[in-house]
């Protein structure tokens, strides 16, 4: 059991203090580093994971005719035929007002209604999404397609300028794993200390209950109790603090809609983890508490 059973008039021989020694505050602190290091994994993670679906199977067909008519026409005969194809699964003309109004944000123009923007020759772009997995063979048939359709036309995979991104952002979400495996490693190490720190302060009581008869386990539990106790309050404490920092930033992530940092999210396996985490970290605590006194209690004997 995490919360050991031992009788009441047992639990007066060691004081009873809550929050009265450094173990909890140390807990806590490690413990809302914790969830924040795994709410930042979890979200990196499914913002790598999101990306990587979004590009898997995208490319662009970037049409750079200098003939506006002949440049129109062949975006328009390559989106046909691209989406006759039994391997693409969808195939879109993406609109010039769309490229004026993205070049708008650089050229300091919200809508992109400007002269200067208006004037540039701007090229014909086809997004094409591939059915299946088989991205190399698809590949092929669609620049053997372009070549008929629109020659001179550059086929640009989007894995070859956001793949880097997703792997850099997958990267970050295994350092946000280790820290998360750093700080329970770190809390066990708490525990242990102050299991054999207990055991040093109350020495005199160990020998007297050792004289009356009492069993090395029954003496580990009075202890095991006190200590998860304490590491129960410590972590109640720092989840309450991660989760009001979570909620705020969750709260001003909401007004992000565009960009990569609209991908990143928790989602139900991600909260339930965050849920979990508290929980198994009084588990542990328990263990550790149990396993470091029943081992130094042997050696006091």
């Amino acid at each position: 059991m995490i919360f050991a059973r031992v009788p009441v008039q047992h639990r007066r021989l060691l004081p009873d203090r809550r929050l009265s020694g450094p173990t909890p505050w140390i807990i806590a602190i490690l413990m809302m580093l914790t969830l924040l290091a795994a709410a930042g994994g979890v979200g990196l993670a499914r913002s790598a994971d999101a990306i990587g679906e979004a590009i898997a199977g995208r490319v662009t067909v970037q049409i750079v005719t200098a003939n506006p008519v002949l440049r129109a026409q062949q975006a328009a005969a390559l989106r046909r035929a691209a989406a006759a194809q039994p391997f693409v699964r969808s195939a879109r003309a993406v609109d010039p007002a769309e490229l004026q109004a993205t070049l708008g944000q650089w050229f300091g123009t919200a809508d992109g209604d400007d002269p200067v923007l208006r004037s540039l020759p701007m090229p014909a772009l086809v997004d094409v999404d591939f059915v299946g997995e088989d991205r190399s063979g698809h590949m092929g048939q669609l620049r053997a397609l372009v070549a008929r359709e629109a020659p001179g036309a550059r086929v640009i995979p989007h894995a070859d300028w956001l793949g880097p991104v997703a792997r850099l952002i997958r990267s970050l979400a295994w350092v946000a794993g280790g820290l998360v495996i750093l700080m329970t490693l770190a809390s066990a190490a708490v525990v242990i200390m102050t299991a054999r720190a207990a055991l040093g302060t109350h020495y005199a009581t160990i020998e007297m209950l050792h004289l009356i008869g009492a069993t090395d386990q029954q003496i580990a539990r009075l202890f095991q109790r006190r200590i998860t106790i304490d590491t129960a309050y410590g972590v109640a404490l720092g989840t309450a603090v991660a989760a009001a920092i979570l909620l705020l930033i969750g709260w001003q992530w909401s007004g992000v809609t565009s960009g990569l940092a609209a991908t990143a999210s928790l989602g139900p396996m991600g909260w339930a983890l965050l849920l979990a985490l508290p929980l198994l970290a009084i588990a542990l605590a328990a263990l550790t508490a149990r396993q470091t006194l029943l081992a130094a209690l042997k050696k006091i004997l």
